[in-house]
């Protein structure tokens, strides 16, 4: 049953000359709600996820001591937010830091400024932090460094998608290019 409608679909697809969209992101068609959990903003002032309801959020756990990644990540979803144009308004960037010890609301204000001022960056105590990764299956743990940068966190690298419903609809893997990043924003806001 499945395989026809498969076909029927293809065949429309020839028919009418529309193809369906291929995202460059792991796009979840059987999308799941991730479940609220209070942290704290860059201002002070607790926040969660589903404050920005209305938009599509990009959730990133990173860290502002991070040397590559986090830096790479973040002006990559800045540039692709420049390319959305006047749809960046319906798309609301945080990150959620996964070393509290050094991210506090300040040092994330700083840091993330330096990206985007729209960006909204969330920590809270280690047992917060946990809770909020759990349901994005988001991996990370702190290992020494070297003596100049202490310790530093292993952690996933992808940013997650929620649709304006609170529910997962994208995984978009690190090196997604800032373009493939904004196509697959612009086909999410349709």
């Amino acid at each position: 049953m499945r395989s026809l409608i498969f076909l029927l679909a293809a065949l429309l697809a020839l028919l009418t000359g529309c193809q369906p969209y291929e995202y460059h992101g792991l796009y979840l068609d059987s999308a799941m709600s991730v479940p609220a959990v209070t942290l704290t903003n860059q201002n002070g002032q607790p926040a969660s996820l589903a404050d920005f309801g209305d938009k599509l959020v990009l959730v990133y756990f990173g860290y502002t001591f991070c040397p590559d990644v986090c830096p790479t990540t973040l002006g990559v979803v800045n540039q692709a937010l420049e390319l959305l144009g006047d749809k960046a308004d319906q798309v609301q960037m945080v990150m959620v830091s996964v070393d509290p010890e050094r991210d506090t609301p300040e040092v994330l204000a700083n840091y993330l400024s330096n990206f985007n001022p729209s960006f909204v960056g969330l920590t809270g105590s280690p047992d917060q932090i946990a809770s909020a990764a759990m349901p994005f299956g988001v991996f990370y743990e702190k290992h020494e460094g070297s003596a100049a940068t202490g310790y530093l966190v292993d952690h996933t690298a992808s940013v997650m998608v929620l649709d304006r419903e609170g529910r997962m609809r994208l995984v978009l893997p690190f090196e997604t290019s800032a373009e493939d990043m904004a196509a697959d924003l612009r086909q999410l806001l349709k």
